[in-house]
């Protein structure tokens, strides 16, 4: 016995207790993180599968029998009592659970809500008929019902069987005449919009300056007037595509069987789920998962895509990561080779530390009083006095939004390049000087390459800390819905100036502001992983340098 004590103590002595605990704990860690991950793809993923859809008669005790037609989204046993507590018709007595699914009945446009909760026990016969079509529109959700005929100009060109492929030729029509209005309005005319906004600045300045004579406002006039003529061209056009592409339309059966005309210009896809095949929605799936990325959102964020928000978040974080490294770096740089090492120096180094435990909606208090209203506001005042009262840099915009992320995020790059820094050996500085090399030759060519790794690493931590902040992003720059993207082919091309939208913004807003919670619960998942993903690529990508980098001095280390 005395034995086996001494060899128990020995082994715990030894630290392989504790080596196997860590161990067990960043398993547990690992498996929790992939779990989270996989479950936020199942629930965010299937969202854009093609579900068939559901007819079946639903009789509520009391009430007369009616035929519902929609998606069977979720099914759950729920108690008798909270069910009746809820206002359902459930008797007294009965079995203890009962189930409950949720339906997406669409037609929000003729019901009101697009999902309804039914009680699993009185639903009669379930059948999913193939000719039960699902329409996937711009405005108003999907419309779930039967297609009866097509119609051009009000009359009526195709019906029965034949309605289908008629309506897929003018859906592709339709969508082509889509994408051209929306390059007309945004491109173009877009364009003329911007052209006429800086003439009028222009002339503002002029009358400032006291330079707005006869001369130039000829020029002035002259350059408004084509642009006005151009304008005329671009509205003419709009309007005969406008024309076109509200030419055709189709009547549906809804489940009650009213008959509805709805537009084809309002569609987006037109589809019989319960007549395809695995290949034929595996083909949908990723057409849907395509236009989520690459798509402007829709119906206050929950339809359509989220391109903008993506745009957004790599942009702010590409411009965040200029800001913050040469500001970091040279900071450290500082405070590790050139500042006297006393209690100043300490001191800095403490504060240093302290502000990377600072609450993110402080800095975003910070970003929006210095940055956009006192720094914004004395840019406006001195370089761009004609667009007063309106400001320009004087409100929240995607420069200022990176410039306060980059604040947020520096002292974890100060950190982590003193630290590659300090471990660079003495004697490869000394061996540079005796050389003939200056002090500034040896940190710029010697110690600054060898320490870019560390640099890398700050650089890694700080993106993966300010990419998923959404508080301070509030404050300076990240809104719910951006008409325009701040990189696009009027000057000057990037505006630094515009408001943007962002990933974690995005998904706070449709989680916990949407008017539509069932419909905005998968895209939150969807949003979500899309934002995981985003941040994984910033970081591999800056570990994939990183490592090329410390792979390169490795021989100088040595």
């Amino acid at each position: 016995m005395k034995q086996k004590q001494e060899s128990v103590k020995a082994w715990f002595a030894s630290g392989t207790p504790w080596v196997w605990m860590n161990a067990g704990a960043v398993s547990i860690a690992v498996i929790m993180t992939i779990g989270l991950l996989a479950v936020i793809a199942v629930r965010g993923l299937g969202h854009f599968w093609p579900a068939n859809v559901l007819e079946a008669t639903y009789s509520v005790p009391g009430s007369p029998v009616q035929t519902l037609i929609g998606e069977e989204v979720q099914v759950e046993q729920v108690p008798r009592e909270r069910l009746h507590s809820a206002g359902m018709p459930v008797p007294a007595t009965g079995p203890e659970f009962m189930t409950r699914g949720l339906l997406k009945l669409g037609n929000r446009d003729l019901y009101g809500s697009d999902f309804s909760w039914v009680v699993g026990e009185w639903l009669g016969e379930r059948h999913w008929p193939k000719e039960l079509m699902t329409l996937e529109r711009r405005e108003w959700g999907n419309f779930y019902g039967y297609l009866l005929s097509v119609k051009e100009a009000g009359k009526v060109v195709a019906e029965g069987s034949a309605a289908m492929p008629e309506l897929q030729q003018r859906l592709q029509r339709v969508n082509a005449l889509y994408d051209e209005l929306s390059g007309l309005e945004k491109s173009d005319i877009g364009g003329i919009n911007h052209e006429l906004e800086r003439l009028r600045l222009k002339e503002r300045k002029l009358q400032l300056d006291g330079q707005l004579d006869a001369t130039a406002q000829a020029d002035l006039a002259t350059a408004r007037a084509e642009l006005q003529a151009r304008y005329q061209e671009y509205e003419a056009k709009l309007g005969e595509l406008r024309q076109q592409f509200n030419r055709d339309s189709v009547v549906m059966r809804d489940s009650s069987g009213r008959e509805t005309e709805i537009s084809v210009g309002k569609l987006v896809h037109a589809y019989q789920p319960n007549a395809m095949g695995v290949g034929a929605k595996l083909k949908f799936y990723f057409q849907k998962l395509w236009e989520f990325l690459s798509e402007d959102p829709r119906e206050a964020n929950t339809e359509g895509g989220i391109f903008p928000a993506i745009f957004g978040t790599v942009m702010m974080t590409l411009v965040m990561a200029l800001i913050v490294t040469p500001f970091g770096v040279i900071a450290a740089v500082y405070l590790r080779e050139y500042a006297r090492q006393g209690p100043l120096t300490r001191t800095i180094r403490i504060a240093v530390n302290n502000l990377a435990g600072v609450p993110a909606i402080v800095y975003g208090v910070f970003g929006l009083g210095f940055f956009v209203y006192v720094l914004g506001g004395s840019i406006d005042r001195l370089f761009f006095a004609e667009a007063l009262p309106a400001p320009t840099f004087g409100t929240p915009g995607l420069f200022w939004a990176s410039l306060t992320l980059a604040i947020l995020a520096v002292p974890v790059v100060i950190v982590a390049t003193e630290e590659g820094l300090s471990r660079i050996p003495r004697s490869i500085r000394e061996g540079s000087l005796a050389l003939g090399a200056t002090k500034a030759e040896t940190l710029w060519k010697i110690v600054l390459p060898m320490a870019s790794p560390a640099m890398m690493t700050g650089l890694i931590l700080a993106v993966a800390r300010a990419a998923g902040e959404v508080a301070p992003l509030m404050l300076v720059g990240v809104v719910k819905l951006a008409p325009s993207l701040p990189v696009d082919g009027n000057y000057p091309y990037v505006h630094l100036d515009q408001k943007i939208m962002h990933l974690g913004f995005h998904i706070y807003d449709v989680g916990f502001q949407s008017p539509n919670v069932e419909a905005a619960r998968p895209l939150v998942y969807a949003t979500a992983l899309l934002l995981v993903l985003v941040i994984a690529l910033l970081n591999v990508s800056a570990i994939a340098i990183r490592n090329r980098l410390r792979e390169k001095y490795k021989a100088l280390e040595n």
